[in-house]
This record gives structure tokens, sequence and C-alpha cells, in this order.
């Protein structure tokens, strides 16, 4: 089943990248701004409820597709860009097997246990 999903993952992250491609932002950006999400893990230093809702706020896909069509309808490219870029990470961890946290840890998510103590 892991590989099924990382499978899925793979093509909404290419999915990402072909949207990408249609925004006018040279190319070097996309790169540039693929681990910002992750900055969201700064929530962790206030406790692990905190961290697991900012965590999650910036890593679940209805955001980023929201964020996107907010863009969309608007006309405003860095609305897109930003919903782009949040579509692709979510689905780069989730290809890795890193998924959405449960507020108890940080190396508890809804795709099993992660990390060096499973």
């Amino acid at each position: 089943m892991k590989k099924i999903i990382a499978i899925e993952e793979i093509c909404m992250f290419l999915l990402a990248v072909f949207a990408f491609s249609k925004l006018s932002f040279q190319w070097w950006v996309f790169p540039a701004l693929l681990l910002v999400p992750d900055l969201s893990m700064l929530g962790y230093l206030a406790g692990s409820k905190v961290g697991a809702w900012c965590y999650n706020l910036f890593h679940h896909k209805a955001i980023a597709i929201l964020t996107f069509l907010i863009g969309f309808y608007y006309k405003v490219p860095a609305l897109q860009l930003s919903g782009i870029i949040l579509f692709a990470h979510s689905s780069m961890d989730r290809a890795l097997g890193y998924g959405l946290k449960y507020s108890d840890a940080f190396n508890h998510t809804h795709l099993g246990l992660i990390g060096k103590n499973k």
C-alpha cells in the first residue's frame, strides 16, 4: 500500500510541476520555495499541539488547493504560486512517508510513525 500511495503522490507532485510551468515565474523559483512550508515546524517550539496545528495547516492539500483557486479567481500569481508550492511540498512529503501530524508527538502521522523510534 505504501508504494501505491507514493506513486499517487509522485503523480500529484508532477501535476504541481505542470501547473507551475503555466505561471510566468522563472524555474529556479520552484526549487527555491519547495521547502518553505517546513518552516511551519517552528510551531513545535510552542508545544506539540501548536506545532501539529501549524504543520498541518501548511501541509493540508485542501488549503493548498483553496489558496491556488483564490489566486486563480482573483488573478493573483503570488497566491497561485503559493498554492502550487504547498501542494507540491505536501505531495513530496507524503511520497516520502511523512503525513499530517497528530498532536501527541511529531513522529506520529496519519501515515504511521516516522523516524528512528518507530
